[in-house]
């Protein structure tokens, strides 16, 4: 196979597939692959903002697969982002979307798709891929060469009270009425910033960063003096927190008050060990092992096992 400009020409004569590289017009295919694998929709708009990496200056840095019928069938891509390690920022890429049509697996197409995105990384200065791979994506990473540098850790604190998002959601009632309720009990902590930065070697946060994260609902607030940036589900997931070194005690406290009041049956976090957030979340509760940390490093020059990241930097917050 041959790169040429955005595209991919299909030269081997063993597949009957062509390949593409993503642009605008073809993330309406991504969506169209994923409700064919997952049976859930996903708007196309959603993955405009997802794949708009404009703020890095490279885009659309992922393939599809077409079938002879010119159905999309499987795809791999990756979100360039900036690495902050120690003074220097590089240019880099997280390992995100991955999936593969049912009727069109163990054709070998994600090691093909990795490859050609792999290549282009290159091409495109990206100079180091990371991600938290699930364990259907694990086997085939570590077979392209990826290495496991970390683990996050997931702490989860119970909170006791009526699960109210899980019956919302469950019954489908009350949906509009929820969100109004949950939106006003918010603006009491709320602050008008995206996101919040990182304090160490990992992913960039600058504005341009926090603004482009936008495309997940996540909420930024302010409580018992600590910055809390997180997502609500059946759990209030938080993604990164600053500010409560010196008070983690009480901040937790205040945040089980608040699940509860939104009833959110537990806090979840995730964060990589030697981390301040994990430390001081060690000193009260336990964690258990979550996401495995693999990189591809495609000539960084960086110790990779200095990069530490919270649950913030995984595209699915």
């Amino acid at each position: 196979m041959q790169i040429s400009g955005a595209n991919i020409i299909n030269h081997q004569s063993d597949t009957p597939y062509r390949f593409e590289r993503i642009n605008a017009a073809r993330l309406g295919h991504v969506a169209q692959l994923y409700e064919a694998v997952y049976d859930k929709k996903i708007p196309v708009e959603y993955y405009t903002r997802k794949y708009n990496t404009a703020y890095t200056g490279v885009m659309y840095t992922g393939y599809l697969a077409y079938n002879d019928s010119g159905l999309p069938v499987a795809y791999y891509g990756v979100i360039p982002c900036f690495i902050q390690y120690d003074n220097r920022l590089i240019l880099a890429a997280q390992s995100a979307d991955t999936m593969t049509h049912p009727a069109h697996r163990n054709k070998g197409l994600f090691i093909i798709l990795a490859n050609l995105t792999f290549e282009l990384c290159r091409i495109e200065g990206i100079c180091l891929i990371y991600g938290f791979p699930n364990q259907n994506s694990l086997p085939g990473l570590l077979k392209l060469g990826w290495q496991i540098i970390d683990t996050l850790e997931c702490f989860i604190v119970p909170v006791k009270t009526i699960p109210v998002v899980r019956i919302v959601k469950k019954l489908g009632l009350f949906r509009n009425l929820y969100n109004s309720y949950y939106k006003k009990v918010l603006r009491r902590y709320q602050l008008s910033q995206k996101g919040i930065p990182n304090f160490f070697n990992g992913v960039y946060r600058d504005d341009k960063y926090l603004q482009y994260k936008s495309y997940n609902d996540t909420f930024t607030i302010q409580i018992s003096g600590a910055l809390v940036w997180f997502k609500i589900q059946d759990r209030f997931v938080i993604g990164d927190m600053i500010g409560f070194e010196n008070n983690a005690e009480n901040v937790l406290n205040d945040l089980v008050k608040l699940s509860r009041k939104l009833g959110l049956n537990a806090l979840q976090f995730q964060a990589s060990p030697n981390t301040a957030l994990h430390a001081a979340l060690k000193k009260h509760y336990q964690p258990v092992p979550a996401f495995p940390v693999m990189i591809k490093d495609l000539g960084s020059g960086i110790t990779p096992d200095k990069l530490k990241f919270t649950f913030a930097d995984i595209d699915i917050f």
